[in-house]
């Protein structure tokens, strides 16, 4: 579309079409087009009007946490069944997290129901002694999937990163880092397998305050509206990454967590409900699921580990690694300048210089397709990955 030159007398601007909303044209007999109406259908917080004629039994009412519990589970098992509808086979990325495992294992649970007639592959990526790798080894055990490690060096990755940029379409800085594993795992599953239809656990964090920097919240009212913020703002960061690196090999993503009628009664659920709770990020989502058998309980309770810092080994970051070849890449002379060439959010370390030299080379002049940096709130945080905030602490430290 940059590209588009004949026949317009200015350049075309081209800006993103906004998740949820509906445009109505009027094509004119000499060729011209005018919009004519532009509203927005649907809100991450609002029950969808098809919720109508939804197949998920009744929902009870009130908020006792017991009700509250069932209703996540139904909602959820209805989100992955509704999603089953497949003409190619289906497949499911598993980073051995909370999110994709849940998904994964209620994928697994399903497929037998409604008697699929093949053994649902899923797919993990990282360095050997990735502690991604090592979770979903033991999630695709337990659930018995038929599972695929991907194994990837930095090398491999940082060969990778100006496609993803390519594809991508930006240059935040978090999101071309968890990019680079599933641009990988992503060509990997197209090369390899004929698995088409992809499931995956996107979605999540952002619905069931997951990030780790929800814990310092100053309010329920803050997280709430913050996990609110962060729904809205997918189509920019995590949303755009795994829609592009799936399709840029041809897959078809499906995200649950995202399903509309999941998203409003989770968010319509009382604030307090939805914060961490004893230390332990999404609490109320885990606890859901407890004592339920469908994933292994160290892998319920399981702390949020970043895409682009569980993908390499606990003693070096995917992250550094990137960091530490591209400090080699951008010189001095050029943070210096950094302000000027960029004066549209300039770029603060040589990492995120270099993702903006690849953009601007691919698509020249279009900076303010990003608004903004992902970044964590209510702490003096410099980077977007949980492991350099002070309240970070790996699995084994706990």
């Amino acid at each position: 579309l940059t590209e588009i030159t004949h026949s317009v007398e200015t350049t075309a601007a081209i800006v993103p079409f906004l998740p949820g909303h509906f445009e109505v044209f009027d094509l004119k007999l000499n060729g011209k087009v005018q919009s004519i109406q532009f509203e927005q259908f649907h809100c991450c917080s609002r029950e969808p009007a098809h919720a109508l004629y939804d197949t998920a039994e009744g929902l009870s009412s009130g908020v006792d946490k017991e009700t509250v519990k069932r209703n996540i589970r139904s909602l959820f098992e209805n989100a992955v069944r509704k999603r089953l509808m497949a003409h190619r086979r289906i497949g499911c990325l598993l980073s051995g997290g909370l999110d994709s495992s849940l998904v994964a294992a209620m994928l697994l649970k399903l497929s037998k129901e409604e008697k699929l007639p093949y053994s649902i592959q899923t797919f993990s990526i990282g360095s050997e002694d990735s502690p991604d790798v090592i979770a979903a080894e033991k999630v695709a055990a337990h659930i018995g999937s038929e599972h695929h490690k991907v194994e990837f060096t930095a090398e491999e990755g940082i060969k990778a990163v100006e496609d993803v940029i390519f594809h991508l379409e930006t240059y935040d800085i978090t999101t071309i880092r968890a990019s680079v594993g599933m641009y990988l795992v992503s060509k990997y599953i197209r090369e390899k397998t004929d698995s088409v239809v992809i499931f995956s656990g996107e979605g999540s964090d952002e619905l069931t305050q997951g990030y780790l920097y929800f814990h310092k919240a100053p309010s329920a009212k803050a997280g709430a509206e913050d996990s609110v913020r962060l729904l809205k703002e997918l189509y920019l960061f995590d949303v755009l990454r795994a829609d592009r690196t799936t399709a840029a090999h041809g897959l078809e993503l499906r995200v649950p967590f995202l399903d509309h009628r999941f998203t409003a009664y989770y968010l319509s659920l009382p604030e307090e409900m939805r914060t961490p709770k004893d230390g332990v990020e999404k609490h109320l989502l885990r606890d859901s699921f407890k004592g339920q058998n469908l994933i292994p309980d160290e892998i319920l309770w399981r702390r949020k580990e970043a895409f682009s810092d569980g993908v390499m080994s606990e003693k070096k970051s995917w992250y550094t690694c990137l960091q530490e070849h591209l400090d080699s890449v951008v010189n001095d002379d050029q943070m210096e300048k950094a302000e000027k060439t960029f004066p549209h959010i300039p770029p603060k370390t040589k990492e995120a210089y270099y993702y903006r030299q690849v953009f601007e080379k691919f698509y020249p002049g279009q900076a303010k397709w990003l608004s903004h940096y992902w970044m964590p709130r209510w702490i003096s945080a410099t980077d977007p990955s949980a492991r350099t905030l002070s309240f970070y602490k790996p699995d084994k430290d706990q």
